[in-house]
This record gives structure tokens, C-alpha cells and sequence, in this order.
């Protein structure tokens, strides 16, 4: 790759070239990164400082907002770091460096909330079997198997890239490097690096996807014999899962399950799946929640009492 390659670093459109908007989008974007990073990981120390919740919903629910905030942090402060340049650029190691952990982050967050619905699959139809099935040894073996599982797709979508030469010309139409906008810059043939990497890309999420569908098939069909205060509490858990999900597969599936083109408006879709998405999780999944709040509550409780003492 080395002796192949004359290019040296790639330059970024963003989301916009002109000034007065760029302003507008340092502003917008620092204060929504600002927000994930808060509202994210306050969630993370209220899970862990609580025993309350140590069920396996919030177990899964804290690494997910982890993850949320790493997956956020590989391309939004890139992004307002940009928005004060006039030429935005990263090289192309970096820019290589960024799709493997843009895709590490990416893979793992699919995966988790994959496992998240099969919690809710038995936490809703096997109630009774709940606390044997999903104790904390199967609960550590399927946030290992989410990690291990967006570190085996992250790897093989950068080694696809990582072996194409590239000489010119390298500006892309994005404000992040990803697979589709980099794969036009090669100049080789790209035909099955792109089938390679619509099939690692597109497998995961239709794979994913299917099981997050049956399992909520199954969980509507098995909520028939349930009371109505049993629905209800079952239906507003799933219904904040789903509402998550369809805010990060939708914009995924729409830039990834497709040939490897590009599109101007990708850029924007990418903003629903790397920000948007880590913004909601804190007010979808935990600040409707009641435990979750009353958690949050106890734990800056004890804090203004020890500032106190």
C-alpha cells in the first residue's frame, strides 16, 4: 500500500462551505456533543453507582450508552474542530483509523440492541425462567460476543480499504471518512472490494435485524395473555427499544445495504445515525423511565448531602 499511494491525507466538503453556516454548525454540534456526552454518561454512573439497577436491561442499557458515546466521539468533535478551518483535512492513516473505530462502535451498537431485544424476548415470554437464563455469566458473555462481533466487522471493513492504493484525486463530499465516499477514491477496480463490503455491511443488518423482528413478533403475540397493566409496562419498555432502533437502523440501512454509491444527502442521514440517535438514547430509554429517574435523583441526593458534610 505504502509504494501505491500518492496520496497523503483526504480533504473534507463538510456539511457546508460556507462561513455563516459553518458557525451555526460549531455552535449546533458542540452543544449536542456536550449533551450526548452528559446525558450518556450520566446514565453510565447511575447504573453503576445504583444497586437498584442490576438488572440485566440497565446492565445492557449502561454499555450501550457507553458505546453511544464513543460511537459519537469518532467523528462529531472532528466535525466542530472542522467547522472553525477553511480546509478540513485528515490523513490517510487517520482517516483509515477513523472507519475502523466508526465501524467498531457502529457494529457494536447493532449488536447490542440485538441482545437488548432478546432480553425483552425473555424477560416478557419466559418470565419465569428470567433470573436463571439471564444471569450475570450469559449477560457478560453476550456484551463480550456485541464487542467481538463489531471488532471481527470493523476489522474486515478496514482491511478491504486498507489494501487499495490511492492517487488522486482525494477530496470526498463528506464531513467523516467512511467505506463508500473512500472506496471512490481508489484508483484500482473496486467491484468486489464493494460487494465485500456491502456483504460484511449488509449481513450484520439484515441478520440483526431479522432477529430484533421475530423477537418482537413473539413478544406481541405472547402479550395476548398478559393483563392490561402487564401490557402496557411491556409495550412502553419495547416501544422505547424499537423507537432507538428504528432512529439507527433506518439511516444505516439507507447508507449501507445499497452498492457502494454515494449520495449528497448522505452526509445528513449520517447526522441521524452518529449524533441524533446518541442524543435521544438518554430521553428514550432513561429519562421515561422511573427507576432510572429515581435513581438519578438518590445518587445527586447523595452527593449535595457529602458536599454538605
Amino acid at each position: 500500500m505504502a509504494t501505491a499511494n500518492n496520496v497523503t491525507e483526504i480533504i473534507f466538503l463538510g456539511l457546508s462551505q460556507n462561513q455563516h453556516v459553518q458557525k451555526v454548525i460549531f455552535v449546533m454540534f458542540l452543544l449536542m456533543y456536550t449533551a450526548i456526552v452528559l446525558g450518556n454518561g450520566l446514565i453510565v454512573v447511575t447504573i453503576v453507582a445504583s444497586k437498584g439497577l442490576s438488572s440485566p436491561m440497565y446492565f445492557f442499557l449502561g454499555y450501550l450508552s457507553f458505546v453511544e458515546v464513543c460511537y459519537c466521539s469518532v467523528t462529531a468533535p472532528k466535525l466542530i474542530f472542522d467547522s472553525l478551518l477553511k480546509k478540513k483535512a485528515i490523513s490517510l492513516q487517520g482517516c483509515i483509523t477513523q472507519i475502523f473505530f466508526l465501524h467498531f462502535f457502529g457494529g457494536t451498537e447493532i449488536f447490542l440492541l440485538t441482545v437488548m431485544a432478546y432480553d425483552r424476548y425473555v424477560a416478557i415470554c419466559k418470565p419465569l425462567h428470567y433470573v436463571t437464563i439471564m444471569n450475570r455469566r450469559v449477560c457478560g458473555l453476550l456484551v463480550g460476543a456485541a464487542w467481538s462481533g463489531g471488532l471481527l466487522h470493523s476489522a474486515g471493513q478496514t482491511f478491504l480499504i486498507f489494501q487499495l492504493p490511492f492517487c488522486g484525486p482525494n477530496i470526498i463530499n463528506h464531513y467523516f471518512c467512511d467505506v463508500h465516499p473512500v472506496l471512490k477514491l481508489a484508483c484500482s477496480d473496486t467491484f468486489l472490494i464493494s460487494l465485500l463490503v456491502i456483504i460484511n455491511g449488509g449481513s450484520i443488518s439484515v441478520i440483526s435485524f431479522a432477529v430484533l423482528l421475530a423477537s418482537y413478533v413473539v413478544i406481541l403475540n405472547s402479550l395476548r395473555s398478559h393483563t392490561a397493566e402487564g401490557r402496557h409496562r411491556a409495550l412502553s419498555t419495547c416501544a422505547s427499544h424499537l423507537a432507538v432502533v428504528g432512529l439507527f437502523f433506518i439511516p444505516c440501512s439507507f447508507v449501507y445495504m445499497r452498492p457502494c454509491i454515494t449520495f449528497p444527502v448522505d452526509k445528513v442521514v449520517a447526522v441521524f445515525y452518529t449524533v441524533v440517535t446518541p442524543l435521544l438514547n438518554p430521553i428514550i430509554y432513561s429519562f421515561r423511565n422511573t427507576e432510572v429517574k429515581n435513581a438519578m435523583r438518590r445518587l445527586v441526593g447523595r452527593k449535595v448531602t457529602w458536599e454538605e458534610k
